[in-house]
C-alpha cells in the first residue's frame, strides 16, 4: 500500500457507504434539532473539503501549515451526538427568531 505525506493511505476505499442527505446548514435565524431526541446543542459534523495551503518545513523535515484558503467545501453528515441519529436532523427557528427553547436539564 502506497503512503503519502504524514503516513497518510493513498489506497482508494475499499467499499463505499450509501450517501445520506445532511440538513441544511444553519443561518442566522435557525439551528440544528434532532427529531428523535430533541437535541438542540450537540452534533457531529463530517465535511468534505479541499483546500490549498502554503506548508512551511523546518529544517528538520516537520511540516507546519501557515496558510489556509478553502477552495471547496461541501457537508456530507450531521449525525446527532446523542442518539447517534443521522437523518433526523432537521433546521428549526432560534429562540429570538421563535424557536424552542433548550430544556435546562439537558445542557
Amino acid at each position: 500500500m502506497e503512503e503519502g505525506w504524514r503516513g497518510l493511505s493513498l489506497a482508494p476505499p475499499s467499499h463505499r457507504l450509501e450517501p445520506t442527505v445532511p440538513a441544511p446548514l444553519p443561518t442566522p435565524s435557525t439551528r440544528w434539532r434532532c427529531t428523535q431526541c430533541g437535541n438542540l446543542t450537540r452534533f457531529d459534523v463530517t465535511r468534505t473539503s479541499r483546500v490549498r495551503e502554503f506548508v512551511h518545513l523546518d529544517l528538520a523535515g516537520e511540516p507546519q501549515v501557515e496558510e489556509r484558503e478553502v477552495l471547496t467545501e461541501s457537508l456530507d453528515e450531521v449525525r446527532c451526538r446523542w442518539c447517534q441519529g443521522v437523518d433526523t436532523v432537521e433546521l428549526v427557528a432560534r429562540p429570538d427568531a421563535g424557536g424552542p427553547l433548550p430544556d435546562p436539564a439537558s445542557t
